[in-house]
């Protein structure tokens, strides 16, 4: 099936003592689970999908979530943020603006 839009949230667990930041210590899960949440609230899961991905080789600016088909990188998204996300995003097709990463 193709979805309208998917949503990969980063989940990327480093090691304890790694050089760089690691997503899944900043809530990549819980990310993934509200996301999940809100689109089958909103009756959109038939035509969109949240799921957990590897690293998106942007870990300074974590947690981080892609959404495509457009390609639009989210930084710093917070549970809080979800909401948003998808009611701009997704349902109305306008990016959250301030949440956005110039890749």
């Amino acid at each position: 099936m193709k979805y309208k839009k998917h949503i990969f949230v980063c989940t990327n667990q480093r090691p304890e003592g790694a050089t760089r930041p690691s997503c899944g210590d900043e809530r990549g899960s819980a990310l993934v689970s509200e996301f999940k949440k809100q689109i089958k609230e909103k009756g959109l899961n038939v035509e969109m999908r949240a799921q957990k991905t590897g690293c998106l080789d942007v870990c300074d600016f974590g947690p981080a979530i892609v959404v495509y088909p457009e390609g639009v990188f989210y930084q710093f998204v917070q549970l809080d943020d979800v909401a948003e996300i998808v009611e701009s995003h997704l349902v109305n097709n306008i990016p959250v603006e301030r949440l956005k990463m110039n890749v």
